[in-house]
């Protein structure tokens, strides 16, 4: 099996990702299902062919590292079809790699179904903007729509920090420098302490991993930066007491203080089966308010979920207000909304 018709006939048919798994057919997911694309399973040395064509695609990459090591995650691209974010890794000996689709032109916020409201949160000038949900759930594009946003509106040096680079930004009113790890640096803590000597604006950081990471981002932001970042968590409230609980006990209390201070907005997002066969997003959106920055700094955190269904504006909304709203705009059924609800039971009594 050749390595390219497998990717153009992906991106041709719209799919996400595609999974070369020994043992089963290639197989893509789209709109959230998961469908073979071959007709006949594909063995361990059928894997390992398609695995070196990938990694001769990108730019003669040393295959030896996923052997030596069982995983290994980088970006290539081929002119005139695609971006593809490749995590590769072995499974009961066989190499294996599932492949990210990812568009050259950057995505269309409004076409995804992504609000003004969240794109326009790049006109905050300093602070720290999460957005947070599982994987798969849409967190790189919307942080990609941001960027784009402010790099369209404003005149700022960008530094993105990635692993491995998906969306590539072109300069436009701002400079955008994008660095990857692995290839550009070492590691996001060495990478974002250098970028505060580098002059940014805004600040991206992929993923918030560990406490280390997450002080540093914290100081980026205290010192009148923008920092954008994504955590794998769901709901603001879950979000703001995951951080707090990476660090030790002792040092909770005044990073609470300090969260309190510099975080602007957290955005939690998930994918939805729409009626129509696709998926759209689902928001929550909380907007750090003088009440909320005392809930943080108070360790009242359960108390913002309560804040988010009272307030029901644009910039405020819970994940079940914003099912509700596709439901009654007609894009979910009433089943879908209720399976993906945080308070099932309230949402449907008011549906």
């Amino acid at each position: 099996m050749n390595l390219n018709d497998i990717l153009v006939k992906s991106v041709n048919e719209g799919v996400s990702d595609i999974f070369i798994v020994a043992g089963l057919p290639v197989s893509v997911r789209k709109n959230g299902s998961i469908v073979n694309i071959s007709p006949e399973r594909i063995m361990p040395s059928e894997t390992r062919n398609l695995l070196s064509q990938i990694y001769e695609a990108a730019d003669n990459r040393d295959l030896s590292l996923l052997e030596t090591n069982g995983d290994d995650d980088f970006s290539f691209s081929i002119p005139g079809l695609s971006r593809f974010r490749v995590s590769a890794y072995k499974q009961r000996g066989a190499l294996s790699a599932v492949i990210r689709v990812i568009t050259f032109t950057l995505p269309n916020p409004a076409e995804l179904g992504i609000p003004d409201n969240i794109v326009q949160i790049g006109n905050s000038h300093n602070g720290m903007i999460l957005v947070t949900g599982a994987a798969g759930s849409g967190k790189s594009t919307t942080l990609a729509c941001i960027v784009d946003y402010i790099n369209h509106n404003y005149n700022k040096h960008i530094i993105t920090l990635e692993d491995p680079i998906e969306h590539l930004h072109r300069h436009n009113k701002s400079i955008v420098s994008q660095r990857e790890l692995g290839v550009d640096t070492e590691s996001y803590v060495k990478a974002l302490r250098a970028s505060l000597r580098q002059s940014p604006d805004v600040i991206l950081l992929g993923e918030m991993r560990d406490y280390e990471t997450i002080s540093v981002a914290m100081t980026a932001a205290e010192t009148g930066h923008m920092v954008l970042s994504s955590l794998h968590t769901m709901g603001a409230a879950n979000t703001i007491d995951r951080i707090i609980d990476v660090f030790p006990p002792d040092q909770q209390r005044q990073i609470a203080v300090q969260l309190s201070t510099v975080l602007s907005a957290v955005i939690s997002q998930q994918l939805v089966p729409a009626i129509d066969g696709s998926v759209v997003p689902a928001f929550e959106i909380m907007t750090v308010t003088p009440a909320i920055r005392n809930m943080i700094r108070e360790n009242k955190t359960p108390q913002i979920d309560a804040q988010l269904y009272s307030a029901n504006r644009p910039d405020m909304k819970s994940m079940d207000q914003s099912l509700i709203e596709l439901y009654n705009n007609g894009i979910i059924t009433r089943e879908t909304a209720l399976q993906y609800a945080t308070n099932a039971e309230l949402i449907s009594r008011k549906l």
